[in-house]
């Protein structure tokens, strides 16, 4: 069982949809233990209109996903905590930020507690800005060493010089933990072959339809409808027991979806994206692999840092004894995403929701 801390910029209503998409896999699989989910957010991001020189975001206002986290826990019937990070960037990458309000301070101190009380290693996960882990890192950084197993970073770029949208949210926080002596392996979201396109050193894939949710379990079509359609409901709970909506699963079952985050749960999970011998694709964890199975080959290749103050960075393979720090590689990347396009919506299609009276 495999103990794990999420750190996700879930928002309700969503920015990205993909991460109430995403935040699915760590209650449905069954060899998770998701200890705790930290809601990573920034504040420029809650308000009605935040201006971005590449990324201007006029869908807004928004506020940290507590509302999706709380259906979860209520579908699962689990009692995952969760707390949201600090609203604002570190001042300095050794920033303690010891003068933000409790509420604020919730995700960092619980990622601590958490540590505190685990009595094996954790694994980070980190989907948005690195402030949470470098603020608890700057904290506490003797327990952080001791406890986490490694932090899994869905973000930046492999190739120099570009700032990628995860690492513009808080650079302070992302050059603070690549230079700091903790485990960690980095999936780059943009590679060499440029924006929304496979390459071996990016973790990007297009999903070609969503159709798959049309089979998947009612309750989590009603989670998804709610996601999707940026649903304003008081009674946010009762919403989840009711029939999901025909024409809201029309409406987004056959749009196409960008996804960055599949690479690190196979890896964090080990799992494997595999052929069977009937022809037909699969994510499996590793002991269910056959010797009849072509296994889709990735590689958490150890490599040497230069992490710059502005949060780009460049790497150079070394040997696995001299660094604890990755850079995911995928070998095969168009044959990959031509993969991953059903054995990604069979994967969702197997989550199932516990029936309670």
């Amino acid at each position: 069982m495999r103990k794990i801390i999420n750190i996700t910029d879930l928002y309700h209503p969503y920015q990205d949809v993909g991460d109430n998409l995403d935040i699915l896999t760590p209650y449905a699989l069954p060899d998770v233990d998701l200890l705790l989910v930290v809601l990573d957010c920034t504040n420029k991001f809650r308000q009605p209109y935040a201006e971005h020189s590449q990324w201007p975001d006029s869908s807004g206002p928004r506020e940290p996903g507590v509302v999706p986290i709380t259906q979860l826990n209520y579908i699962f019937g689990t009692n995952t905590p969760y707390g949201v990070s600090p609203f604002n960037t570190m001042a300095t990458p050794e920033d303690t930020m010891g003068n933000i309000s409790g509420y604020q301070n919730q995700g960092v101190d619980m990622l601590l507690q958490t540590l505190e009380q685990a009595t094996e290693p954790v694994d980070i996960s980190v989907f948005g800005s690195l402030r949470a882990v470098a603020v608890a890192y700057n904290r506490n950084p003797k327990l952080l060493m001791e406890k986490v197993r490694m932090v899994h970073v869905s973000a930046g770029a492999s190739v120099p010089n570009y700032l990628e949208w995860n690492v513009l949210l808080d650079p302070h926080a992302f050059v603070r933990v690549l230079r700091s002596p903790l485990p960690v392996t980095i999936y780059p979201c943009f590679g060499s072959a440029g924006i929304l396109t496979p390459s071996a050193y990016c973790t990007f894939w297009s999903l070609k339809d969503m159709s798959f949710v049309k089979r998947m379990d009612k309750k989590l079509q009603s989670y998804l409808c709610y996601a999707f359609e940026r649903t304003l409901r008081h009674d946010f709970l009762r919403a989840m027991d009711e029939e999901p909506c025909p024409k809201a699963l029309d409406s987004f079952a056959e749009r196409q979806h960008n996804v960055w985050e599949t690479a690190v749960w196979l890896e964090m999970t080990d799992r494997k994206l595999v052929q069977r011998a009937d022809g037909t694709y699969r994510i499996l964890p590793s002991a269910e692999v056959l010797a009849s199975d072509s296994v889709f080959k990735t590689t958490a290749e150890p490599c040497k840092l230069t992490v710059h103050d502005c949060g780009t960075f460049d790497y150079t393979s070394c040997a696995h004894d001299d660094t604890n720090k990755f850079i995911y590689k995928i070998h095969d990347p168009i044959g990959q995403e031509l993969a991953l396009n059903e054995a990604f919506g069979e994967m969702y299609v197997s989550f199932t929701a516990p029936r309670y009276l």
